[in-house]
This record gives C-alpha cells, structure tokens and sequence, in this order.
C-alpha cells in the first residue's frame, strides 16, 4: 500500500524556520572562512574549523527542522538516534573538508570545483543519511533523477558559497551570499523529498526508534547554541564583519606598539656646513 506523505503538516512555517537556520549557518561559515583569509596560517585552522561546524550544524538544523512538518498519514514515525548524530557528524566532516581546500588552496579554478563538490555532497551525504534514519512501518523509495537533481542542487549551491567566501569582501556581500545559500539549500532538500515514496507494509508491527517530538527537539539544542555561540564571535570581531583588515601591520622594531602605523620620514639632506666640511676634507693635500 502506497503511503500519503505531507511535507508542510504545518503549513509555511517548518519550510520559512528551515529557511532561517540554513541562512544563519551559511552567513556564520562564510564569514569564518572569509576571516581565515585575513590572518596570518597558524590561525587559519581555526577559522575554517569554526566556519565548518556552523555550516554544517546549520544545514543539518535546516534539515531536521523541515522534518518535523514531515509525516506520512498512515504510519507513525520515529528516528534511529545514533544514524541521526552520524548524520550531523558526516555534514561537519565534508564540509570542513571542501572548505579547508578553499581555505589553502583559493577559491578558484580547481580547489574551488573540487571544494564545492566534496562540500555539496556532504550536503546530500547529511540529508540522505538522516532520512535513512527514519523508523516507520514501511520502506522508503527514491526516484533517481530526482535524487541526481538535489545532488547537482546541492553541488552549485556549496560551490557557489564557497566562491562568495574567497571574495574578501563587506558585511552585506556575506549576507546576500547566505541568502541564496539558504534557498539553495532548503531547494536541495525540498527536492529530495519529492523524490520519496512511502511503500506500506500490511501488518501494523511495533515501530523501533525515538518520536520526532521527543528525538528531534532536544537534539537540535546542542547545533543552536553552537551557532549563537558563532554569531557572537562574529559580532565581535570588527575584522570579520568588514570583511578587510582595520589596522595597518606595524614595523617589527623594537619598542614599537603593536598595531602601530610607522612613518618613515623622508631622508634630510646635509646642512649646508656639513657639506663644506665635507668638501674641505675631501680636497687633495696638493690644493690644500
């Protein structure tokens, strides 16, 4: 028996928070990333890391948000716990690893194409892995080329962050870069789920797993108060939130501050005593 799947059990507002958490982490990782481009290499570690976790806790919130307006009418679902944390763990990974090539490597040519398609399938990774998560009295089924669009979705959209991130650029640049990141994301995952089917089973059998309600909402405690903890940072760091550095680097000399812009004042040239002298001494013993 085929089951009835609703995605918007409650209506636009799963889809508009799912919206929000996806933007949130993209506008935090992209500024991260472009902030790791502004220090020197002992502290771009860092900031990519940061940036990873805050695009991939935000994408996996953006998710599980979006599945709790999810339901099939027919059957109760519930979630595996451990495939759902791996899920979370699987978009930090591959994302941290598309954007660490970036972050080393330029977001350009090569790096930028290799970065943004292990960043996009992370992204999918994440998605298809926690829908393999879920527990409910039937089998779940995909149309593959609607599963191959959200993947190719997927892969522009994260190539298409990651190129905003290289561009050292203002505030309001991240913003509009996070924007079209998030409904590039929220798209992919849209998309992916007008790829399922549900295939009933005719007996009733007891279902294994937590309820949404009961898994879903604390687990997305821990990713929130990550990305508020993020938005802090980033609040707070004048240099990540112009997007340029504020300060010129000083002179390494001795005695002189940090942060300090040194002038150089030009060379004087010698006082016209100076150069007499200079010019009595240098005369030959013959003219003297």
């Amino acid at each position: 028996m085929q089951g009835t799947v609703d995605g918007f059990s409650y209506g636009l507002v799963t889809p508009l928070v799912a919206y929000l958490m996806a933007c949130l982490g993209g506008a935090l990782g992209l500024r991260c990333t472009t902030r790791s481009m502004l220090v020197s290499r002992s502290w771009r570690p860092g900031w990519l890391a940061l940036g990873s976790a805050a695009i991939g806790s935000g994408i996996w919130t953006m998710h599980f948000v979006a599945m709790m307006g999810f339901k099939v009418e027919q059957a109760p679902i519930h979630y595996d716990r451990s495939i759902t944390f791996a899920s979370l763990g699987v978009a930090i990974v591959m994302v941290g690893i598309g954007v660490f090539i970036v972050g080393y490597r330029g977001a350009s040519g090569t790096p930028l194409m290799t970065g943004g398609a292990v960043t996009g399938l992370g992204i999918a990774s994440m998605h298809y892995l926690g829908m393999a998560g879920m527990r409910l009295n039937g089998q779940l089924e995909y149309n593959t080329v609607t599963v191959g669009i959200s993947v190719v979705i997927a892969v522009v959209a994260a190539t298409a962050a990651l190129w905003a991130a290289g561009q050292v650029r203002g505030f309001l640049w991240s913003v509009g870069a996070s924007l079209v990141m998030g409904l590039a994301v929220t798209g992919m995952h849209y998309t992916g789920m007008a790829a399922l089917s549900v295939h009933l089973h005719g007996t009733s059998a007891p279902v294994s797993g937590d309820s949404p309600a009961s898994l879903l909402a604390p687990m997305m405690i821990g990713p929130l108060a990550f990305l508020l903890l993020a938005g802090v940072v980033v609040m707070f760091d004048p240099l990540m939130v112009m997007g340029k550095p504020v300060w010129s680097p000083a002179e390494n000399k001795p005695g002189v501050p940090a942060r300090e812009r040194v002038h150089h004042p030009a060379a004087r040239r010698p006082s016209r005593t100076h150069r007499s002298v200079t010019h009595h001494d240098s005369r030959t013993p013959q003219n003297r």
